[in-house]
């Protein structure tokens, strides 16, 4: 008997525009800006007024694919090493979230650390979630949070600051080409 939370269930989303606002968030970090440029501010608003109710949920479908996918590629790595992902990953994604408590309360951490969990073990975060009710305002940041630590988790293992971009634009280009 399947879960309700199969993946094979789950609307992929907007992974693109989730992986954009990732690849750009990353690249700020990593060129040493952490404040936000009024430009970005500036694109970040526009796609965010130009997206509808479903555009909207496409693009939070689209960063629980990013989590399912990084989380895949992650459990696959450890259990290479005979680790298990759960184990090496959510302690330490937990652990920089609640040293972010401007940008992640702690009342959304538990939310963000299911989705961590139900990807790691091969369910879908946003089935799982979903089962909770509708997305709330105050998890989207946490939410980009997670995306965006799991990716520079990736880029930390591999020693590659665009190897997590390149993994699921990597993944789309193949997924198009079939």
């Amino acid at each position: 008997m399947s879960s309700p939370c199969d993946p094979a269930h789950a609307p992929v989303g907007d992974v693109g525009a989730a992986l954009m606002m990732i690849d750009s968030r990353l690249t700020a970090i990593y060129d040493g800006k952490t404040e936000t440029s009024a430009e970005q501010e500036a694109l970040i608003e526009q796609l965010t007024e130009s997206l509808d109710s479903k555009g909207a949920d496409a693009v939070l479908d689209g960063a629980c694919t990013l989590i399912f996918l990084y989380m895949k590629w992650l459990r696959m790595a450890y259990e290479d090493h005979d680790e298990d992902v759960i184990a090496c990953v959510v302690p330490n994604l937990v652990a920089t979230m609640r040293m972010m408590p401007m940008s992640v309360k702690p009342e959304t951490i538990p939310t963000m650390t299911g989705l961590l969990v139900a990807a790691g073990t091969g369910l879908s975060p946003n089935l799982w979630r979903k089962q909770y009710g509708y997305w709330t305002e105050a998890e989207m940041t946490p939410l980009e949070v997670t995306v965006f630590l799991l990716a520079e988790h990736i880029n930390r293992l591999t020693d590659d600051k665009a190897f997590a971009t390149r993994l699921i634009s990597d993944a789309l280009t193949s997924a198009d080409e079939d």
